[in-house]
């Protein structure tokens, strides 16, 4: 790679941000890293070699030294964020979302084309093994027409307060299923509650339609008894589980059919079949991938443009939840 090496500056170290760290520096590219909490300078200079702790975003801006950032900070932070990255010449992985509105990320498409800059936004799934495998499946007709798809993302664990649990967990999963569909829903619904937090869902179930009558789900929610991680896909000549649970057989294929006898449906099982794929850290391909990006100038995977798309069903989500709960007032 000709990329000059260390250039990459880290805006926010903590709860997700530390793993861009980590990722970034494993692959020698980390210059520096900015925070506004000392705890987690202290700590990502313990764990990590940082060359550089800047002291404002003004100081990152105007290093000519910095050839691209990586964006961990709030999500109401990115769009403004990302736009004085741009402006500033530099190339932008931001974490999801990519903003909070449409008119800002389509802002930020237009600003990244005009300056030639990378915009890429870690929809991590993406560059999962298995969702790539998965991909390759549905493409050479294993599992048929595309019918029907439903994702769970469920766990007992970080609560937020500056967003619902939609914008929190369901843009990968909404992500993926507008990959493995290749187009946009037709409608969009979603109902959801918020039982721990005045007007902030804590759980929500998102319904999908799109075109050649094929459907999805997404069910996200941070009160649930345990974690789990799941994507099934069900197509005419057979079906698809993707588990990140899982260890040994985390992406399965199901030949199962159903034949209609004596014009009455039945269902034909058939055995499993485990699926082999590349198991690599998505994080870290998703990093190499913004790394080689900057050094190609390619269009990035998940561009601007990708997420874009999930934007646009987020907001279209967000819309119908706030409806319904307008109307239960």
């Amino acid at each position: 790679m000709n990329m000059k090496p260390k250039s990459i500056v880290v805006i926010g170290t903590g709860y997700w941000g530390k793993n861009l760290v980590r990722n970034f520096s494993e692959l020698g590219v980390l210059l520096g890293i900015y925070d506004v909490t000392q705890d987690n300078i202290d700590k990502m200079k313990e764990s990590f070699h940082v060359d550089q702790v800047y002291s404002s975003l003004d100081e990152i801006w105007k290093d000519d030294g910095v050839k691209g950032v990586a964006i961990a900070t709030p999500a109401a932070t990115h769009y403004e964020m990302a736009k004085a990255a741009i402006l500033a010449g530099k190339d932008v992985f931001v974490e999801k979302p990519l903003a909070l509105e449409v008119s800002e990320a389509e802002e930020l498409i237009q600003l990244a084309q005009e300056n030639n800059r990378i915009l890429m936004v870690d929809h991590l799934l993406q560059y999962h093994g298995a969702v790539i495998k998965l991909k390759e499946i549905i493409d050479n007709g294993k599992l048929g027409k595309l019918q029907y798809i439903y994702s769970n993302r469920l766990n007992i664990g970080k609560l937020r307060s500056e967003e619902n649990i939609l914008w929190s967990f369901a843009p990968h999963d909404i992500s993926v299923i507008l990959e493995l569909v290749q187009q946009q829903p037709l409608k969009v619904s979603a109902f959801g509650e918020a039982f721990l937090q005045d007007d902030i869902y804590d759980t929500t179930l998102t319904d999908l339609s799109f075109e050649h009558r094929i459907k999805a789900h997404i069910y996200v929610s941070w009160l649930h008894p345990f974690k789990e991680q799941k994507l099934v896909v069900i197509g005419s000549q057979g079906m698809a589980v993707f588990n990140d649970m899982e260890q040994e057989e985390k992406l399965v294929v199901y030949p199962h059919k159903v034949e209609w006898i004596k014009q009455v449906p039945v269902a034909s099982k058939a055995q499993k079949e485990v699926i082999a794929f590349e198991k690599t850290e998505p994080l870290k391909e998703a990093c190499q991938h913004f790394l080689t990006c900057m050094d190609t100038r390619q269009k990035a995977k998940t561009d601007g443009n990708e997420a874009l798309a999930v934007l646009k069903v987020l907001q279209q989500a967000q819309e119908y939840l706030d409806k319904e709960n307008n109307h239960d007032l």
